[in-house]
């Protein structure tokens, strides 16, 4: 009968198991996506929030998005979505204003104890900017930029960063601009940091609505949009 008990209860354990309910952990499958709505200073995407100086909570034509000066704001998320992505989709929907300093890290994946890491970046000239990307791990890195893809400050744009095993590629608006041969290994756990570098410099001026992490490539048809 004990027998027969634990068999009945491994059954009905596998079932549930099965049957469809819904996941309650954060770690991504082979073809989830996670979906950062950056609209408050708490928490974001369920994770513990660090809130660096004051960052600003506002209401845009689009909805909530939080809005950081250039000078000491910024957001350190207990997080790294992509840890243990072969490959991968990173991005971004954010609006870089005019006048900000010249380099601006504003989305930092950091794997803990190490220097790999993944970097969206803008440099801003005046009332334009450009898009520069960075992916670093102990298989290489790479930085791809350009001055002359110059882009309008003060609009709302998305951004996106690939990587599909051999190449990395980065997109404005769903359009690539650039793209490079790269090796990469995984990154591990570790966490984000949003409108500045992990170490607290190059800050970035501008608003941020939403971040979205998946971990194999998408098409571009099927990137973002602003």
């Amino acid at each position: 009968m004990k027998t027969l008990g634990l068999l009945i209860v491994l059954f009905c354990t596998a079932f549930l198991c099965s049957c469809g309910l819904p996941r309650t952990d954060k770690a991504l499958t082979p073809t989830s996506s996670i979906f950062w709505d950056v609209d408050n200073l708490d928490s974001i995407g369920g994770s513990s929030t660090r809130v660096l100086d004051r960052p600003c909570l506002i209401e845009t034509d689009r909805g909530k998005a939080v809005e950081f000066d250039g000078i000491d704001d910024g957001l350190i998320v207990d997080a790294l979505p992509l840890a243990g992505a072969v490959k991968f989709t990173l991005e971004i929907i954010f609006r870089p204003d005019a006048d900000g300093p010249a380099e601006q890290r504003f989305l930092h994946l950091q794997e803990n104890g190490s220097e790999n890491r993944i970097l969206i970046e803008t440099r801003v000239r005046g009332d334009k900017w450009y898009l520069d990307t960075y992916i670093r791990s102990p298989h290489g890195n790479l930085a791809l930029f350009d001055p002359n893809n110059n882009h309008t400050t003060g609009r709302w744009y998305s951004a996106a960063l690939t990587y599909d095993g051999g190449t990395m590629r980065h997109y404005v608006n769903g359009i690539e601009e650039m793209s490079g041969k790269l090796a990469f290994s995984p990154l591990g756990t570790g966490k984000t940091s949003i409108g500045v570098r992990m170490n607290r410099v190059y800050w970035f001026k501008g608003a941020i609505r939403k971040v979205k992490f998946t971990p194999h490539v998408l098409d571009s048809k099927q990137l973002l949009r602003p």
